[in-house]
């Protein structure tokens, strides 16, 4: 089957009122980064839907990207055709006599986005169903309830498109519709589930990683970047801020008591972001955190924490169980990387007994003895920023050599 184009429906753009230009825009944008890698394919974005011209690209791979954009409700490959009536049925029949599945009953769905054409929805799906039935007599019927093939037949003012299959979309909000903000992203399952759904969302995502060598490996931050590389699928671009955290952590470990050791950690990690976040222009911070998972996501260790940013908290995983962030990993392709066994700093630093309900008054009584002020301004000062894109492999083949 040979399609022209790929028509691109919008999902909640479409309530956006005198604010859809805007967000069309950006759905734009995103949908020319991600077929970037394709040459001579043309992008026409108009109010109500957006057409990727192929000239001749194969379809499927085009949709196997496009499928991953935010703010694509859904997307199908189409015939364009003239508003003639004939011209509709034998390009109808030409769709049926080149499919390359077999089938045996089929229905026509017209939608009639221009209300001007002359024939109503029910004479255009009996035109056409009609015609295909004389010329594929005795070998289709129709079903209307459960086909092997629904022919949908959009009608709108500049033509008439044709297509057999319907492609659900990432749905969603635009990328970078929402403002930026900061992922902390560990090595963790948790951390990258929730820089997904908050691109989900429209956020620009950039992200901060701490980095505790000689205690974390090489392989535990070329796992973090891995896992920013899956996430700029979707947006063809990941920048990672990664953050020498060796020598804040001995001094955490050496001055705090141990039970309150992760708390503030968490709070130094915190105002590191805070300093990243207003440098690069962000509105947020966004983490991984799922509520009484671990000692340091409880309400009391969030209220803790929390004391050292003004900076909303962006924490999209907060009610979910392990399973249903889990599945959320698996199908966004981050789970095996997030099981590679290679620690990240909080877990090599884990306390045996951590505070599950620290008091802010404690804490910040037992960090008034440690100047912590100049570890966080040196630390923000030597971050290593990677740049990541969608085809970059780099060290992932080595680690996997080492695995197996």
């Amino acid at each position: 089957m040979k399609y022209d184009q790929i028509m691109v429906r919008y999902g909640e753009l479409s309530t956006k009122g005198k604010n859809r230009k805007v967000f069309v825009g950006k759905l734009r944008k995103s949908v020319k980064n991600v077929l970037s890698g394709f040459d001579g394919l043309e992008i026409e974005a108009s109010r109500d839907r957006m057409y990727v011209h192929l000239n001749g690209i194969d379809y499927k791979a085009v949709c196997e990207k496009l499928k991953k954009v935010f703010g694509i409700q859904s997307l199908s490959p189409v015939m364009k055709v003239d508003k003639d009536v004939d011209v509709m049925k034998e390009a109808a029949l030409q769709y049926v006599n080149n499919l390359t599945r077999e089938i045996h009953t089929f229905k026509v769905t017209t939608k009639r986005a221009d209300k001007t054409f002359h024939m109503d929805t029910n004479e255009i799906n009996h035109a056409i169903g009609g015609h295909i039935l004389f010329h594929k007599d005795g070998e289709l019927s129709v079903n209307v309830k459960n086909p092997d093939l629904n022919l949908i037949v959009e009608i709108r003012k500049e033509a008439v498109y044709l297509t057999g299959e319907v492609i659900l979309g990432a749905g969603g909000l635009p990328l970078n519709s929402s403002g930026k903000a900061m992922l902390m992203l560990s090595g963790g399952i948790d951390s990258p589930v929730a820089g997904f759904l908050s691109m989900k969302r429209g956020i620009e995502v950039e992200c901060i990683h701490f980095y505790s060598p000689p205690f974390t490996s090489e392989r535990s931050k070329q796992k973090v970047l891995d896992l920013a590389r899956v996430l700029s699928e979707t947006s063809g671009h990941m920048v990672v801020h990664v953050v020498p955290f060796t020598d804040i952590q001995k001094q955490i470990q050496l001055q705090i008591p141990e039970s309150y050791s992760m708390t503030t950690t968490r709070r130094l990690m915190l105002r590191i972001a805070e300093g990243i976040t207003k440098e690069k222009n962000g509105l947020a911070i966004i983490t991984g955190e799922s509520l009484g998972q671990v000692a340091s996501q409880t309400l009391y260790s969030m209220n803790a924490i929390n004391e050292v940013t003004n900076f909303p908290i962006i924490r999209p995983l907060i009610t979910m169980d392990k399973n249903e962030i889990i599945a959320i990993a698996q199908e966004i392709d981050t789970f095996d990387i997030s099981s590679r066994p290679f620690e990240d700093c909080c877990t090599v630093f884990t306390p045996v007994n951590p505070k599950t309900m620290p008091r802010r008054e404690k804490v910040n009584h037992y960090e008034s003895f440690v100047e912590f002020d100049e570890l966080v301004e040196q630390a923000i000062k030597n971050i290593e920023t990677v740049h990541i894109r969608p085809g970059d492999f780099a060290g992932k083949k080595d680690i996997e050599q080492e695995l197996f």
